[in-house]
């Protein structure tokens, strides 16, 4: 065993005030302790207003990834178990879906389409359908007021909606005829391109007036809002 009292006084002294001078003296780690904790062991980011988060937990190892409104794909997996499962949307369309037009008394002289998710995967309306009467020759154009902030997504057994103003109310619209068979047609990631089958939905015997003013919105999540353009 060493023996420090072998040293003068005056030295040990001087060693002490010269550790309190120049920083070196030993940590207590006591003290310490509270200063490592504090270190930011979670932290959460979000982007584009909300559509996109990102939660890391140092403590779990948990990682979570969210999806925007146009994206894709979901991931969720646990970085310490070296495990994930990845969740792929697909668009909607014929072969997913159930579909119908009818006729609405109010507002006069409009059309409601629903569809319906029948698959097991959730899947994406994008933009708004693509209808023809008959052996139509033009596309009806879209109500730009209505296009939403985000895609329309269906979880399966949701459903979704678009709002046909048929022919003017005020009898202003040319071209006015009856149409027997209504062809829907779904577009894919970009517009215009093709989203896959279409779906043809029965319409009254009597078939469906329209003219030249023949307009559709986007796809909605809401029946109301699709009927209010």
């Amino acid at each position: 065993m060493r023996k420090y009292h072998s040293l003068p006084v005056v030295l040990l002294a001087a060693l002490a005030l010269t550790a309190c001078q120049d920083g070196t003296g030993t940590k207590d780690e006591g003290a310490a302790q509270p200063e490592r904790a504090s270190a930011t062991v979670t932290a959460t980011q979000s982007t584009d207003g909300g559509n996109s988060e990102k939660s890391t937990s140092g403590a779990t190892g948990t990682q979570e990834t969210g999806s925007g409104p146009t994206g894709v794909q979901a991931t969720r997996g646990n970085k310490k178990a070296g495990k994930g499962t990845s969740v792929t949307r697909v668009s909607c369309n014929g072969s997913n879906t159930t579909i119908t037009a009818q006729p609405v008394r109010r507002p006069v002289n409009h059309m409601l389409i629903t569809v319906k998710n029948t698959g097991s995967k959730t899947c994406d309306l994008t933009y708004y359908p693509v209808l023809r009467f008959d052996e139509m020759q033009w596309v009806p154009q879209p109500i730009k007021e209505s296009k939403p902030q985000a895609v329309t997504t269906l979880a399966p057994g949701e459903s979704g909606y678009a709002g046909v103003s048929l022919s003017a109310a005020d009898g202003s619209g040319e071209w006015g005829t009856t149409g027997h068979k209504l062809t829907v047609g779904f577009q894919g990631r970009t517009p215009n391109s093709d989203g896959g089958p279409s779906a043809i939905p029965a319409l009254p015997a009597k078939g469906v007036y329209y003219d030249s003013t023949l307009t559709v919105t986007y796809w909605l999540r809401d029946m109301d809002a699709a009927l209010t353009y």
